[in-house]
């Protein structure tokens, strides 16, 4: 299955490299447009030293390791957003008689490789952040644990907002809102938020563990919300628990869907 996941992928970016004028421009606009959101956080940084308490590399550190799992994830992942437009098409029916995983299909469609400038933004500005702080090594080897567990949790969310299209059809942008929504959540520390939607990203949906607890543990700080040390290592079995409940969703909804007949 990764072998035709990956075979589709490069139909699709064949078909955009025919046109690489347009190809490196939508490439470049991709990496621009994401710049500007540390843009947002360097304005915040010339006004003030701190930020909910964190200075700014520190804040760069844990938005270019959300930023890093996000992107990768909208890259590879993120058109199972567009499945109500193929049940109201009618084309999720050929979809489904292939030999070949609903899943995989619906990711790779229409994949869009133009979408790794933001990929290529995210990892610069992890990578500053990393310099910058100098990172004790004993605490290093957190960091690409915290990206992987970041790409699987915004897998199972975009696997899930697909799932929930099962039922409402009409409402793409109600599970965009959901999934994006989630990335500009893990833009800054989460500090600034009120406690009880801290709690929520922690206990409920595990948003906390994308970059924020993981995070605390790399910089060698404490939570201010209190929490115990214990859970800045909880990332990986969060996101394997978010991921079955994903899977779950997911075959739930195949499971319940109905042709359109046509």
């Amino acid at each position: 299955m990764v072998r035709t996941y990956f075979l589709l992928l490069w139909t699709w970016t064949r078909a955009a490299a025919a046109y690489p004028a347009s190809f490196v421009l939508m490439t470049v606009l991709g990496f621009v447009t994401a710049a500007l959101d540390v843009a947002v956080i360097l304005v915040i940084f010339a006004n003030t030293t701190a930020l909910a308490g964190f200075s700014r590399e520190e804040v760069l550190l844990l938005y270019g390791a959300a930023g890093l799992s996000f992107t990768v994830c909208d890259t590879f992942v993120s058109n199972l957003d567009r499945i109500s437009q193929h049940i109201k098409a009618g084309t999720l029916d050929t979809v489904l008689i292939r030999p070949v995983s609903a899943w995989i299909q619906l990711a790779a469609d229409r994949f869009n490789a133009t979408r790794v400038g933001r990929i290529l933004q995210a990892a610069l500005v992890l990578g500053y952040a990393i310099s910058a702080l100098g990172i004790d090594w004993r605490r290093a080897w957190m960091i690409p644990v915290m990206v992987l567990t970041g790409i699987v949790i915004f897998s199972a969310l975009w696997t899930m907002a697909g799932a929930v299209q099962f039922l409402l059809t009409d409402a793409p942008e109600v599970v965009s809102a959901f999934t994006y929504g989630s990335h500009q959540l893990n833009q800054y520390p989460l500090s600034i938020y009120a406690r009880d939607l801290v709690r929520g990203v922690t206990y409920v949906l595990p948003l906390a563990y994308v970059n924020w607890q993981p995070g605390l543990y790399v910089l060698g700080r404490d939570d201010p919300f209190g929490t115990p040390e214990f859970m800045r290592f909880l990332g990986p079995a969060a996101a394997l628990v978010l991921a079955l409940l994903a899977a779950l969703a997911w075959r739930q909804g195949i499971r319940h869907y109905r042709s359109t007949g046509s």
